[in-house]
């Protein structure tokens, strides 16, 4: 044996071992990101963090660093917001626009795609969110306080899957489809909520600036162009002239998405037969190459080529729509929505005056809009629903779970605090209310719908 080759022998017997003590380590962080759960626990985590701080000495700086101007300039323009602004606006049209991505593909091939199947959830969100918004209007008839009757007609989908995936399997499957569903449903309604009812003055310019890039959204996606690059520019430059038209800059996300092919550029048979071929190729090339390194795919170009291509086969397989939902959604999940929460959610409470926060309308009619409005629509839409015939509960499913269903609803804290953000933008005293509401709603229906729904499940597995 030459020494050279006792070496590599050494190194072979010695990197597996690390490779596996690393593989075993390394198992349980991405099983653990990849748990639907772990999002909404993240931003627990944040929610936390962001109230203890407002509430602590550091919230001065807190509150200076969220108000601090940030500019982005170029020869061309020039923009400058607070960071919570590029936050609220620029942040959150990436969370629009993976919503928007989740809704068309519901919409093509899930759960709202067959009419008869989509009309409870439909029926059920619409419920959840018709009911609320009259819960906060008879404590906020009139006045500056009505404009937050948006603020209880959303469900937070992170925290909502969040907790129900803690109950693991003793939820049935098709519940959770049914719950997804509905959030999706529900965050259409709230975006054409914002769009109609929480736009400030139009400017006729960038309106129809915004009309181009839409135009151009749908043109490149009807002559065939599936890279994702031109719809992410274009999507952009949508963006840019919406925040400047005064139609609120997260719709853009949402319209940008709707413009985003959702078929492949390739069908399955030839994808088969490209990747039956290339994966000859490959077994071929092991078999040409003798020695210790045969399978190292690094000393040997043609494999690097053969891997390649598997890799283009893969990418022309897939729509753009597909990869875009793939490869944002972590980024989404994991940052966008967890720094949200801790630019929002850092409400300095009065404790002195907590008697009259929790007394003011704003605040009765979030907790009631949240708390009671949401589960009372989604379960009485529900059943009127099925009773018409309109439709039927899902296999496996029962009305006592349709009403935790309704309790995890009243989770509605991304998008109910971001609508409280536009309606109470000029009114600090009502927003601070309102995300106190908010809040103390959206925990206690997490709790409520976790023990509703663990104690329906035992029953319905008795029967």
């Amino acid at each position: 044996m030459q020494p050279g080759d006792k070496s590599n022998s050494a190194a072979r017997s010695l990197f597996p071992m690390f490779e596996d003590t690393f593989r075993r380590a390394m198992s349980p962080i991405e099983e653990f990101l990849h748990r639907e759960s772990t999002s909404g626990i993240l931003l627990m985590v944040c929610v936390t963090v962001a109230l203890v701080t407002a509430n602590s000495p550091l919230y001065p700086a807190y509150d200076a660093f969220l108000h601090a101007e940030l500019t982005i300039s170029t020869p061309v323009f020039s923009i400058s917001h607070s960071i919570h602004h590029w936050i609220n606006d620029g942040l959150m049209a990436l969370f629009f626009f993976v919503i928007g991505l989740e809704v068309k593909r519901e919409i093509l091939i899930g759960e709202l795609s067959n009419l008869r199947q989509a009309v409870l959830p439909i029926g059920a969100a619409i419920g959840g969110m018709v009911v609320p918004a009259g819960c906060f209007l008879l404590f906020n008839p009139a006045g500056d306080t009505a404009a937050g009757w948006g603020i209880p007609m959303a469900t937070d989908i992170a925290f909502a899957v969040g907790i129900i995936a803690l109950l693991g399997s003793r939820v049935p499957r098709p519940l959770v489809a049914m719950l997804l569903a509905l959030a999706i449903v529900d965050d259409i309604g709230a975006v054409l909520v914002i769009a109609l009812f929480y736009t400030d003055a139009i400017h006729t310019g960038p309106l129809l600036f915004s009309a181009l890039c839409l135009i151009l959204l749908t043109a490149a996606n009807l002559v065939g162009i599936r890279r994702p690059l031109p719809y992410a520019i274009l999507g952009i430059i949508l963006w840019l002239a919406m925040m400047e038209s005064g139609i609120h800059a997260t719709l853009a996300g949402v319209l940008a998405a709707f413009a985003v092919p959702a078929r492949s550029s390739s069908d399955a048979q030839q994808f088969s037969a490209a990747i039956t071929s290339l994966a000859a190729d490959f077994r071929a090339q092991i078999n040409i190459v003798s020695g210790p390194g045969r399978l190292n795919v690094l000393r040997n170009s043609q494999k690097q080529a053969i891997l390649q291509s598997i890799e283009d086969s893969v990418h022309h397989m897939e729509s753009p729509l597909q990869r875009m939902e793939h490869g944002l959604h972590s980024w989404v999940s994991f940052l966008i929505i967890p720094v949200f929460a801790l630019a929002n959610a850092g409400i300095p409470i009065d404790f002195g005056r907590l008697d009259e926060i929790v007394t003011h309308p704003v605040t009765i009619g979030v907790l009631v809009g949240l708390l009671a409005g949401k589960v009372i629509g989604v379960a009485l839409s529900s059943w009127l629903i099925v009773a018409f015939g309109l439709s039927d509960l899902p296999e496996g499913v029962t009305f006592m779970q349709i009403i935790g269903i309704g309790f995890l609803a009243g989770i509605g804290f991304t998008m109910s605090i971001f609508i409280a953000s536009l309606g109470f933008a000029a009114h600090p005293d009502y927003l601070l209310n309102a995300k106190i509401g908010i809040v103390f709603a959206s925990v206690a229906a997490g709790l409520a719908g976790y023990s509703w729904l663990r104690g329906s499940t035992r029953e319905s597995a008795v029967q």
